[in-house]
């Protein structure tokens, strides 16, 4: 079973068309790159599979259950980090994490969830920092574990290094394929090419709500005689 299938997606503002007929899947365990120049409809689409916006007409399936029919389901199984998420900054990473904890179990499920997420922040001592005093980076690295301590089958990740430093990139990158590696599969958004090449097993190209290309890297820069998926980019979206 795919962990993902959107089929004919339509999502229209008044006139505009934001999504036109977009198809794609995320297969079970894969990290799937979802890309396109600003207001391709990336951002909708990610909104609309996370159950934040209504469907328009298509179907969306998570793991076989339909986003439209059954979106109290869908939300237990996955987690959105979108990319202007914030934290509570007069709290402690720790306590930040205890508090969302709580909205998924209580007791010794609660600590369960808590250890988790800090294990996938790993900050060390700063847990019990105030979020205020954390680096961007740092503050990546504690929403990213709040995203993915609840265990989610799918983990839908929206520009998660941007505005990084190439140091905290490369650490959250790193997150991102150790959480792949234990069985959550990933729909990832990114404007950075280079990374979407090094942590995606497929990508699809979006532009102007409509689904242009898709294949692995290395097809789509078969496909297009390119050398990097940078360049694959700009000839897609310019055709």
């Amino acid at each position: 079973m795919n962990a993902l299938d959107v089929k004919d997606l339509h999502k229209n503002y008044g006139e505009f068309k934001a999504l036109d007929g977009v198809s794609f899947s995320v297969k079970d365990g894969e990290i799937y790159g979802l890309i396109g120049p600003n207001g391709a409809g990336k951002t909708t689409a990610l909104r609309t599979i996370s159950t934040l916006l209504t469907i328009d007409s298509g179907e969306i399936d998570v793991y076989g259950t339909s986003v439209k029919d059954e979106p109290d389901k869908v939300r237990k199984i996955i987690s959105y980090l979108p990319e202007d998420a914030g934290a509570y900054k007069d709290l402690t990473g720790r306590k930040y994490l205890t508090f969302m904890a709580n909205f998924f179990a209580d007791g010794d499920g609660a600590k369960a969830i808590v250890d988790r997420g800090i294990g996938i922040a790993d900050l060390e001592d700063r847990i019990d920092s105030k979020v205020s005093t954390y680096s961007k980076g740092m503050m990546r690295r504690l929403l990213i574990a709040r995203a993915i301590m609840p265990q989610p089958k799918l983990a839908i990740l929206d520009e998660v290094t941007s505005g990084l430093d190439v140091v905290n990139a490369y650490e959250i990158r790193s997150i991102i394929k150790s959480i792949a590696g234990h069985g959550v599969s990933i729909l990832l958004s990114s404007h950075n090419m280079f990374e979407v090449e090094l942590l995606c097993d497929r990508v699809g190209m979006i532009n102007k709500g409509v689904l242009v290309q898709e294949g692995t890297p290395e097809q789509l820069k078969a496909r297009f005689n390119a050398n990097s998926l940078e360049e694959v980019f700009v000839k897609a979206v310019g055709e």
